[in-house]
């Protein structure tokens, strides 16, 4: 590919597609009364659990999630009993037993509760809902905040899988991003977990940060690779000072430009693929035996808000402040603002402030861009005939085709949509040709690459 192609692809600033439509397309219009009725006719079918902990103890300046600083207990408290009210409101709007396949509990940081505040939320969610014998129980990890008892409270929990935060092990980076974290600290963690019997490990690393260079980005995919975590993500720091004020703190002189952030992407991938990881999607790595690279190999990968999953499940229930969830009917998505949540469910209502409400199109599109960002190709007509459409109209409709295919991105081969080899880092561009609602809102959104 010719790098004034790539540069000029990889400025763009796109959807990541962990869901279709996107966030920022939510509106008021799916209310907590459409939840609750849509909650009591979901089918007996299999099932996830997302959990959101909105709390950390410092802020690292380059999050973009939903989460504020904690340093007091209180708090922490107050919005526990308000979370296990909401498993208890929405256990009782269903009509029948939910078997559940997993449960993701993210953040923030999910161990900043107490141990047996943490083994006893499992408890809740295992007498509330029926756990599938083989369900998998996953959690968010800051290593510089987990103690011993905790990783006690995760063997009496069940937890099957540990997913820990490093983005970077380059001081001068984790100083520009207020986040020290040493390689012992992080080594310390992965061996205790595998000590309490929690082998399935992941590794979160961020590229584009403040300082980062191709250099700095592989030392830090080497003190990885040693310690073999079976999954590694690799995701792009997304710069959104407009949404996320603490962001502004981080200085915009000091970030990569987008051929350097490629760069480093790229360098990053053929590092671990030279270490025996296997390249999964866009951004995620893992060894051969993991679940997540025989899920691809066999065409059966998804993606949802957690990135890419072995989850098929149809329905996903978020709980907790700004939690959202998919329903066969659509999404739903809690209020963001930790007071404004609290007071719904302590009187006794579902604590929806938007949603979603999925149509036949969204559906149809739905499909075909989970498997453009999954499998980096996908036949049109096939999907098209599981949802009665018109392949012909559908790619007419994708009017950025010709001139992905023209830059040689794409190969259109009758109804089969392929990405080049060379090009699969730009599957987010691709799948939005396919994205009917993306310039109704524009805006938000971060660098292609």
């Amino acid at each position: 590919m010719k790098d004034s192609i790539r540069a000029r692809y990889a400025e763009e600033r796109l959807p990541r597609y962990t869901s279709y439509p996107t966030a920022p397309h939510f509106t008021g219009a799916v209310s907590a009364r459409r939840y609750d009725k849509w909650l009591a006719s979901l089918p007996a079918a299999p099932a996830s659990l997302y959990l959101h902990i909105p709390f950390c103890r410092s802020m690292c300046w380059y999050c973009g999630c939903h989460t504020t600083v904690a340093r007091r207990d209180r708090p922490i408290l107050d919005y526990l009993a308000a979370l296990r009210r909401e498993i208890e409101l929405v256990a009782d709007r269903l009509t029948q037993p939910l078997p559940v396949r997993q449960i993701h509990f993210g953040g923030g940081t999910p161990t900043i509760l107490a141990p047996v505040d943490f083994a006893g939320l499992v408890r809740l969610l295992r007498q509330r809902f029926p756990l599938e014998r083989d369900a998998e129980i996953a959690v968010e990890i800051d290593p510089r905040t987990l103690a011993p008892a905790m990783i006690g409270a995760f063997g009496e929990a069940g937890v099957t899988r540990a997913n820990l935060g490093v983005q970077s092990f380059d001081v001068q980076v984790q100083e520009a991003i207020n986040r020290r974290q040493g390689f012992e600290q992080t080594a310390a963690a992965v061996t205790a977990l595998r000590a309490a019997g929690i082998d399935s490990i992941g590794f979160d690393l961020i590229y584009g940060l403040p300082h980062q260079t191709v250099r700095s980005c592989l030392e830090t995919v080497e003190a990885c690779v040693a310690l073999r975590p079976g999954r590694i993500a690799v995701f792009g720091y997304a710069h959104l000072p407009g949404f996320k004020k603490h962001q502004r703190k981080i200085d915009e002189a000091a970030l990569p430009g987008g051929s350097a952030r490629h760069d480093q992407a790229e360098a990053i991938a053929e590092a671990l693929m030279a270490a025996g990881y296997r390249r999964i999607g866009i951004d995620h790595f893992a060894l051969p035996g993991d679940r997540l690279a025989e899920a691809s190999a066999k065409g059966a990968l998804h993606r949802n808000f957690q990135g890419y999953t072995t989850d098929s499940a149809e329905t996903l229930i978020g709980f907790g402040a700004s939690a959202i969830g998919r329903l066969p009917q659509g999404y739903v998505q809690n209020e963001t603002v930790l007071g404004a949540y609290a007071e719904r469910v302590q009187r006794g209502e579902l604590a929806t402030a938007r949603g979603y409400r999925l149509t036949a199109e969204d559906r149809l599109r739905g499909e075909l861009i989970e498997r453009l960002m999954c499998d980096f190709e996908v036949d049109v007509a096939a999907i098209c005939a599981r949802h009665g459409a018109a392949p012909a109209e559908l790619m007419r409709s994708a009017n950025r085709l010709e001139a992905l295919a023209a830059d040689g991105i794409v190969q259109v081969e009758g109804s089969v949509v392929r990405l080049a080899d060379d090009s699969h880092f730009l599957a987010r561009t691709v799948a939005s040709a396919f994205d009917a609602h993306l310039g109704a809102r524009p805006g938000g959104f971060s660098r292609a690459v």
